[in-house]
């Protein structure tokens, strides 16, 4: 949609207010960066596409986890060996 208007308009900032509020969206700042967004999405500028970043994510949850599983698992080993250590069993 801002593509399609932006030729009537002097700026950007014009295009993107007038669909910002079209849309109803509360600010043009906020369709300035969907904007942005769609630009490195379809390779017109440099960044970190949606794409990447729903993976970066995805891998940053996953390693928490990984972490967290491997705390329990030296937690349990100490627990473990403490336990064969013990004289008297």
């Amino acid at each position: 949609m801002y593509a399609e208007v932006r030729p009537d308009h002097p700026t950007d900032w014009a295009a993107m207010s007038k669909v910002a509020g079209l849309l109803g969206v509360s600010t043009a700042e906020t369709l300035r960066k969907w904007v942005r967004q769609a630009e490195v999405d379809h390779g017109n500028r440099p960044g970190v596409t949606s794409e990447e970043s729903a993976e970066l994510k995805k891998l940053k949850r996953e390693n928490a986890e990984l972490r967290r599983a491997n705390a329990i698992l030296k937690a349990a080993s100490a627990f473990f060996a403490a336990e064969l250590d013990r004289p008297g069993l």
